[in-house]
């Protein structure tokens, strides 16, 4: 394993501006040097983007490759099984997809109660901000995966 994909769904491009009462008001460049910093011997491919269809072209990219992913998919999360089948690609060809999420959904409005994704993840870290992402890069870095 030589790099790690951080996959950030929409709205995320926003961090620092985004209601920092909620997701702080680190940027994702900021997560990005924390990450880098955490795993040195790791190239950390921090994306995001505003499209479907991209974020899961970049969940095909890594079920061909077996690259590990941290995914905080955004509003995606709740609705999009598209998404959920695209993470079950990667991880029935025995890759890692672990879900973040900023803060904690299930403290949050009803509608963000359900992961469509969650079943299909390795597993999932919310509502510790940043940490979210940290906890999970720690996690693959110990299982090589």
């Amino acid at each position: 394993m030589s790099s790690v994909l951080v996959l950030n769904g929409p709205n995320l491009g926003r961090l620092g501006t985004r209601e920092p009462d909620v997701y702080g008001s680190q940027t994702l460049d900021d997560l990005g040097r924390q990450l880098q910093e955490d795993a040195p011997e790791l190239r950390i491919d921090l994306r995001q983007t505003e499209a479907e269809a991209e974020l899961i072209g970049w969940l095909h990219d890594a079920a061909d490759t077996g690259a590990p992913v941290i995914l905080n998919a955004g509003a995606w999360t709740h609705y999009s099984y598209a998404l959920r089948d695209a993470v079950s690609l990667v991880t029935s060809a025995g890759g890692t997809v672990i879900e973040v999420h900023i803060s904690n959904p299930h403290a949050r409005e009803e509608f963000r109660h359900t992961s469509v994704i969650t079943a299909v993840s390795t597993g999932v870290i919310a509502g510790f901000g940043f940490e979210s992402y940290r906890l999970a890069l720690a996690y693959i870095r110990r299982n090589g995966r």
